[in-house]
């Protein structure tokens, strides 16, 4: 067991989350910010194309929208376990198409693409700004975040939709959430060479983008007693947030008996099949690099993966006020009650009762209360990176998170406390 003594965070905390939340419009934005606090700490990024050392201290890659850092204590033997906190850094969003530039009857306007389960109606009539990836001609990458009003969404009058407060709000998601961004006749290209003024590059020189609209209105305390948090992208660069601060904190522990882990990956929302999802070999990749770079053999891997565990964190749902009826009757997450367990018996979430132990021990020595969530029966049940990380990588794993409402809108409610209280729980995850 370590001997030092668990981190304490507090709502100062939360305070920099705002921060991060509004440093992060897109998982390239989360990953740079990410990347930023642990250069900070003292991490360092190494190259996949790089061959690795055996060094100690903290290291990190990126790829895309994901990052895997990691801290090597002194005297750790090639077979030592990992403890890894996982997440990811992408949101339910719109995203540009690549022919972007469209319109009608005089308004010019933006071809979107829906990614994830957003919910629609939550864009509407919203100031947006723009951000994202671009990639230049000579390869090299370029972010950019127009924080400013650029885009809306127009919902349509009511005096021209009588019933939509009876019948309710249809959305057709190709029709209707186009954004406008200003007047005139479409003209081919008039996106990308904006975007080349604003980053003052010439005329071309863009060849590639990943391009999505976000919420400019920043995160803010709410309620009376300003205990509750509204934001946008909570799900999930809450977790981000908390693990990195975790991950920072553990570097800093003393007589570490595991290497601790971030692994943030992107595309959770579609299903994490790609390069940089958890469905891919970037961690699988890391975790065995390093390994064989402190002199492991596939004997060591295998011992070390056997003794490691993983902390799946991801928001799941306070029971609603609202619709009560939704949630299981016995099981009710609340805000600032703590991160919750997630579970569920087809394997939407990898808890069990073995995970449950290791998570009640972790928040037990931290100090932190917590909470249990398992769906409605008649309700059917979201996932995560858990279930994936388990059968791919053959790692114990436990599904854990914040307890939000309003998840995939673009702009959620959590309760104020419970950002620190979760990464208070994943620091002593991390180092005991």
């Amino acid at each position: 067991m370590s001997s030092s003594a668990p981190t304490r965070f507090d709502r100062g905390h939360t305070d920099d989350l705002m921060s991060f939340l509004m440093a992060a419009p897109t998982p390239y934005h989360a990953v740079a910010a990410a990347a930023e606090r642990l250069e900070k700490a003292g991490f360092r990024q190494v190259l996949e194309t790089d061959a690795w050392d055996g060094t100690t201290g903290g290291k990190y890659v990126t790829r895309g929208g994901a990052i895997i850092a990691w801290f090597v204590p002194e005297g750790a033997a090639p077979h030592t376990p990992f403890r890894i906190a996982g997440a990811h850094t992408d949101s339910p969003n719109l995203r540009v198409k690549p022919l972007p530039d469209t319109g009608s009857y005089g308004w010019r306007q933006i071809a979107v693409e829906i990614y994830g389960g957003t919910l629609l109606n939550t864009w509407l009539d919203r100031d947006l700004g723009l951000a994202g990836r671009l990639t230049l001609r000579d390869g090299s990458h370029l972010l950019i975040d127009i924080d400013r009003p650029l885009l809306r969404v127009p919902q349509l009058a009511v005096h021209l939709d009588r019933s939509v407060n009876t019948d309710g709000l249809k959305l057709d998601r190709q029709k209707h959430m186009q954004p406008i961004w200003g007047l005139g006749d479409v003209e081919e290209g008039d996106l990308i060479r904006f975007l080349e003024q604003e980053c003052s590059l010439a005329e071309g020189e863009i060849t590639g983008w990943d391009l999505m609209p976000h919420a400019i209105e920043p995160p803010a305390y709410l309620g009376r007693d300003r205990e509750l948090l509204a934001g946008p992208r909570m799900d999930n660069l809450v977790s981000v947030h908390a693990a990195t601060a975790a991950l920072t904190a553990a570097a800093a522990s003393a007589d570490l008996p595991y290497i601790p882990v971030l692994a943030a990956f992107d595309h959770e929302e579609n299903g994490s099949q790609s390069d940089t999802g958890a469905e891919g070999p970037l961690l699988g990749s890391v975790l065995e690099r390093s390994v064989f770079a402190r002199g492991g053999s596939l004997e060591d891997r295998a011992r070390a993966l056997a003794g490691t565990i993983c902390l799946s964190s991801d928001t799941g749902h306070a029971v609603h006020p609202n619709y009560g009826e939704r949630h299981d009757p016995t099981h009710h997450p609340r805000a600032n009650g703590g991160p919750i367990l997630k579970v569920n018996v087809n394997q939407r979430y990898a808890t069990d009762g073995s995970g449950r132990a290791v998570f009640a021990a972790a928040c037990e020595r931290a100090g932190v209360p917590w909470q249990t969530f398992v769906s409605n029966n008649a309700m059917p049940c979201g996932t995560t990176i858990g279930p994936i990380t388990a059968a791919r990588h053959g790692i114990q794993t436990v599904d854990i998170g914040v307890a939000i409402l309003s998840m995939h809108s673009a702009r959620e409610l959590c309760g104020a406390d419970d950002p620190f209280l979760l990464a208070n729980a994943l620091a002593a995850f991390l180092t005991a």
